[in-house]
């Protein structure tokens, strides 16, 4: 990945945290935001090269890791949103994906990614109880889905323009 390349994604990353931790709490439901920076995650992990989008989404988790009101132990976002790059590029596999591998790759990777940091503050003793985080998981991959056709579309122009070689057909 260039500078360039480099600078426009952490951009992204940036705009995307600002506004989950300071616009979206407004429209939360149980206290649940959607998750802009998987959505970010996801939509590289589409068009670009898997490792980049690996990279991305440790840098993104590390920053929702750490950005207030961030009260959990740092790493578990950092942990959800590498895993979900490494899935979401598994999907690609070379060809251009169609809106509902889309829809299903979004909704695959909020489960996966909420799931990994539920279950990982379940381990740490940082969540409550299961049913709670079942409820969790199902209101942020409901949250992430809703949002995919208004988020994904433009961030996945915006990568492929970036990377034209490695960029799906």
């Amino acid at each position: 990945m260039t500078r360039f390349r480099a600078v426009v994604a952490a951009l992204a990353i940036s705009v995307a945290l600002i506004l989950q931790v300071s616009l979206f709490p407004h429209f939360a439901w149980h206290g649940i935001v959607p998750n802009l920076c998987l959505l970010v995650v996801v939509a590289a992990a589409l068009t670009i090269n898997a490792p980049s989008a690996m990279l991305l989404g440790f840098a993104a988790g590390v920053a929702l890791d750490l950005v207030p009101p961030a009260d959990h132990v740092a790493g578990r976002w950092a942990l959800a949103l590498t895993v979900v790059a490494f899935l979401a590029a598994r999907v690609r596999q070379d060809v251009k994906p169609t809106a509902t591998a889309v829809i299903g790759t979004v909704a695959a990777a909020s489960f996966v990614g909420t799931s990994i940091f539920a279950l990982t503050g379940l381990l740490l003793g940082d969540s409550g109880s299961v049913p709670d985080l079942l409820l969790v998981i199902g209101v942020a991959v409901l949250w992430d889905v809703l949002l995919t056709p208004f988020v994904l579309p433009p961030l996945m122009r915006l990568f492929s323009s970036l990377d034209p070689q490695l960029a799906t057909a």
